[in-house]
């Protein structure tokens, strides 16, 4: 469509033909490929469209061929980001930066984000975080008939974790944080993979070698050495691979149900490894209290 010509044409008639809708309350999503034939003659179509009050929305960003050469030319005020990164940006550090890094686009190109797919509170949380604050998806409402919505937008209220948020700013040294975090959950499912029978391979087992163990030795003892907290932090993330490593020589050996029956008790040990994370973080039980676990 937006390669006729006579959108715009077609588009202007339809708004005259229905006055009570202001043409500033209609957003046309654009899929980012339908540009790729003539970027230059649809840009010079969603122009015209603007010129008319209309807003556009790059949907699926990032799926396709995404180049700041689409930024600098459509007048898309809104980049939605696709969901198969939001979905799995909890456990994958890889869709955490992709994700992380259609925000900062937005942000350069002073444009506005918003997230698919947030099924749940931790996925609000972690985009909060990164300093995204629209989002769509099941964990605010699923479909609903159009009668529907007035009294869903008068009663509804975002979840108390998420208004927490908006009272706290992170830096960029904050963000570490939370990729090294992502970063052990994902090694953590990786075992749980490995001992599942899921894949072939166990995650790399050293200490050292996992994203966490990473930042813990660079900048996370630069930033956090001196305090107490950040050597529990030490003993707990020790203890977590010495567990792990067990568990792979039990498997090993043939005594697969023992080591999957021991991921009881790796499971808690990076529960609690989280939960001191956001308290070295946030400064105060009450600070790491007030956000749940990812």
């Amino acid at each position: 469509q937006l390669q006729q010509a006579d959108f715009s044409e077609r588009l202007t008639s339809l708004l005259a033909a229905n006055p009570t809708v202001l043409p500033s309350h209609l957003e046309l999503e654009v899929l980012e490929t339908s540009a790729l034939a003539d970027i230059t003659q649809v840009s010079t179509v969603m122009q015209a469209c603007r010129a008319l009050g209309v807003h556009f929305a790059l949907d699926d960003f990032g799926t396709g061929y995404s180049s700041l050469t689409y930024l600098k030319h459509l007048p898309a005020e809104l980049l939605k980001i696709d969901q198969s990164f939001v979905r799995d940006m909890l456990d994958d550090p890889d869709d955490l930066a992709i994700v992380e890094g259609v925000i900062g686009l937005a942000t350069a190109f002073r444009r506005k984000v918003i997230a698919e797919g947030v099924e749940t509170v931790a996925h609000g949380e972690l985009l909060l975080t990164l300093g995204c604050a629209l989002a769509q998806g099941y964990g605010i409402a699923r479909p609903m008939p159009a009668g529907d919505m007035p009294a869903w937008v008068n009663t509804w209220r975002p979840d108390p974790a998420w208004a927490a948020w908006r009272e706290r700013a992170l830096n960029r040294d904050d963000l570490t944080v939370v990729f090294s975090e992502v970063g052990h959950r994902h090694w953590l499912r990786s075992l749980e993979a490995y001992l599942a029978g899921q894949v072939g391979h166990p995650p790399m087992m050293g200490v050292a070698d996992c994203h966490f163990g990473r930042w813990q030795a660079s900048e996370g003892e630069s930033r956090f050495g001196h305090l107490p907290l950040f050597h529990e932090l030490v003993v707990l993330h020790n203890c977590i691979h010495a567990t792990g490593q067990a568990l792979v020589g039990q498997f090993s050996a043939g005594q697969v149900a023992k080591a999957q029956t021991g991921l009881d008790k790796l499971r808690p040990l990076a529960t609690q490894l989280s939960r001191t994370l956001r308290e070295l973080l946030y400064g105060s039980d009450e600070a790491a209290a007030s956000v749940r676990v990812l």
